[in-house]
Formats: C-alpha cells, sequence, structure tokens
C-alpha cells in the first residue's frame, strides 16, 4: 500500500543528518514506492504550509558528503514550549494541538524525527497524542542512551583531534599552556575521546568536577621531566569542584536552555595564579558541527535512514534506531530519553586516560 511518510531534523546540526534524509527518501522511494514529505527547520515546519515539500530521488542526489542538513534545523520550535508575542512580551504557549492537527491534515502516515535528547523528547510527546512516530538519533554530544554512539559524534571527533595536533606545534615552539574548550553539553565524550586521541596533557569533564591545584601540579610535573608545554582539553560543561558550570545565559522563561561556554577561559584566569607560563584559549565551537561527515558517520546515517523507514513499515511506532555492535536494532524512545549517557568516572576508558599519565583534574 502506497504511504505518505515526513522527516524532519531537529536540534543542532550535525554531519550525517543528510546521510539520514537520503537512506530514508532512496528506501521508501526505490524499495517500496512511498512518498516522502521534508518538513523544513524542525517541528516549526508544521505550523506553515510552504515550509513543507515532497522529496524525490533527484533531491537527495549528491548530499551524501554535505555538511548541515538540507531541511534546515531548529533547536528553539518546541511545540509544547513554543514563544508567542502577547501584549509586547514573549510567552511560552503549548501548540502541540495545532501541530498534531496540520500533521493529519497533511495525510502523513508516519513521521520520522532526526534528533538528540530534546527533539526525541518532543517526538514522544507528540506520539503520545496519536502521532506515528520514529526517532533516528543524532547529537555530536554521544549523550543519548541505547545506542552504542549516535551518528555525527565521529566526525566531531576526527575535527576536535586535528585541531588538537596543530595545537601541538604552536604551544611547544611558545612554551606555552594551549587550553581547548570542545563541545558536549553535560556530557565529556568529545573531550575524553579527541584528548586521548590528540595527545593531550590534562582533560576536564563534567562528570568530574576539576580542582585548579591538582592541574597546576600536573603541568609542574611536566616541567620538572623537561616538556615546556602543555595541553589541555577542557568540556564546555566542566566545572571546578565546589562551584558551579560556567555559562554564556542562564536559563529563563523566555528561553528555557542555559547556554554553556566560557570555562576554557576560566580554567586560563585560574591557571596564572600558580604557573609563569603563558596561556592561551581556543574554543573550538560550531567547527565541529561543520564539514563533510566522515566516512562512519555516513554509512551509520545511511543504515538509521534505512532503518527508520523499516520501522515504519512494520508500524514499530515510538521506537528509535539504534547502533548495538555492529548491527542496527531498535529500541523504546521512552527509554533512550530516560537520562543522559554520561562517561563513568571510574570507567575503563578515564582509568585508560590517567594510566597513559593524563590528569583529569581530581582532587
Amino acid at each position: 500500500m502506497k504511504r505518505r511518510i515526513g522527516i524532519l531534523t531537529g536540534g543542532g546540526d550535525c554531519p550525517g543528518l543528510n546521510a539520514v534524509i537520503r537512506g530514508v527518501v532512496k528506501s521508501a522511494i526505490i524499495r517500496r514506492g512511498w512518498e516522502v514529505v521534508g518538513i523544513e527547520d524542525g517541528f516549526d515546519g508544521f505550523l506553515r504550509a510552504d515550509r513543507t515539500r515532497l522529496l524525490g530521488l533527484g533531491d537527495v542526489r549528491g548530499i551524501l558528503p554535505r555538511g548541515g542538513t538540507i531541511l534546515g534545523t531548529s533547536n528553539r520550535g518546541n511545540p509544547f514550549c513554543y514563544p508567542v508575542e502577547e501584549g509586547g512580551k514573549t510567552v511560552l504557549t503549548d501548540i502541540s494541538d495545532q501541530v498534531v492537527d496540520n500533521i493529519r491534515k497533511m495525510g502523513i502516515d508516519g513521521l520520522v524525527t532526526v534528533g538528540g535528547d530534546g527533539s526525541l523528547k518532543i517526538a514522544l510527546e507528540l506520539m503520545r497524542k496519536g502521532v506515528p512516530i520514529v526517532g533516528v538519533p543524532k547529537t555530536i554530544d554521544n549523550d543519548l542512551m541505547e545506542t552504542d554512539v549516535t551518528f555525527g559524534y565521529n566526525t566531531a571527533l576526527e575535527t576536535a583531534t586535528d585541531a588538537l595536533d596543530k595545537l601541538h606545534s604552536t604551544a611547544e615552539s611558545h612554551h606555552r599552556v594551549m587550553i581547548m574548550e570542545v563541545m558536549g553539553r553535560y556530557a565529556g565524550w568529545i573531550a575524553l575521546e579527541s584528548g586521548i586521541s590528540g595527545g593531550a596533557d590534562v582533560i576536564l569533564i563534567p562528570e568530574i568536577p576539576f580542582d585548579i591545584q591538582s592541574i597546576c601540579r600536573a603541568i609542574d610535573e611536566r616541567c620538572r621531566r623537561g616538556s615546556t608545554f602543555s595541553i589541555i582539553v577542557a568540556a564546555e560543561g566542566a566545572y571546578p569542584c565546589g562551584g558551579g558550570r560556567v555559562v554564556r545565559r542562564r536559563a529563563d522563561e523566555s528561553n528555557p536552555v542555559e547556554r554553556l561556554g566560557g570555562i576554557g577561559e576560566y580554567v586560563a584566569r585560574e591557571l596564572s595564579s600558580c604557573l609563569k607560563m603563558d596561556t592561551r584559549t581556543m574554543v573550538l565551537g560550531h567547527l565541529q558541527r561543520g564539514g563533510s561527515p566522515s566516512t562512519f558517520d555516513r554509512c551509520l546515517g545511511s543504515r538509521f535512514g534505512v532503518g527508520a523507514v523499516e520501522l515504519l513499515e512494520r508500524e514499530r511506532y515510538g521506537e528509535m534506531v539504534c547502533l548495538r555492535g555492529r548491527d542496527i536494532r531498535s529500541v523504546s524512545i521512552e527509554k533512550a530519553v530516560r537520562r543522559l549517557k554520561l562517561v563513568d568516572p571510574k570507567g575503563q576508558m578515564v582509568t585508560a586516560a590517567e594510566e597513559l599519565g593524563i590528569a583529569v583534574g581530581r582532587r
């Protein structure tokens, strides 16, 4: 039976999104003869008819190596908490019933939601209102439960590791302490894996509150061994013992999501009181989200797209495709978003870093 399915990409962009879109479109059209509707700019696309379009094979031709998403995305379009202007003020309103009604008017038989923790929580709530939804896990932070890895993470790691390789030469030439701040929000996966792969000397992650004096001792010890420079990788969500996270903008009623950032500069200021070395900071920022996806992310994104269509065909609504070992499987979205997947402070990867002589800021 011919069906019409929709696909949207929500939350922050990341490499591999176009691979998922291509996987969904090709699998749905070539193998099943279905129609695919692309929803532009995340859930915002359901609010206006001119922000949806049919996707054919020609629309996905050549997009596999492209970064970003051909559908656009938004990390502010939560229909259950949508900003609306009332009386000159911005208030948050539940417009989810309007979104559900528009989905039904479009004749969409199933919706593929590609997103991270936030987007999949929205998808779960819409499913409870009767929308047939399946999920695809996407985030460079790799913090979604029930999948070994999310697509986009591998490319972000490659970007961070390449940056560390370049920082080594300038740090060594000028005998400096170089601090690189990376993304990851409340999870330290990017900082930890890129730090190990890029030969960092100190790695600071949210799961282990750090002690400045401990970092100073580690750098002093390197100097006594003859090293004239040090490299520090700091996850944006890292924070000092007894202190709070460093943020660019705190959460409020108009924007319930805080914006992390500034931990690199904070660490640099604190180190200046106990080190005589010149200290510089680099924020890698959105470079981690951009660029052509790695081979791993292209393949994983394509497989996730195919897996999502298979879930729709079997009417396995409310489930999310996931990677277990080398196989694509599925799990309930509710189970996947129940909490964030964080680094185990006593786990093997942290232990391996410390065995390599990398300090993690423990007191």
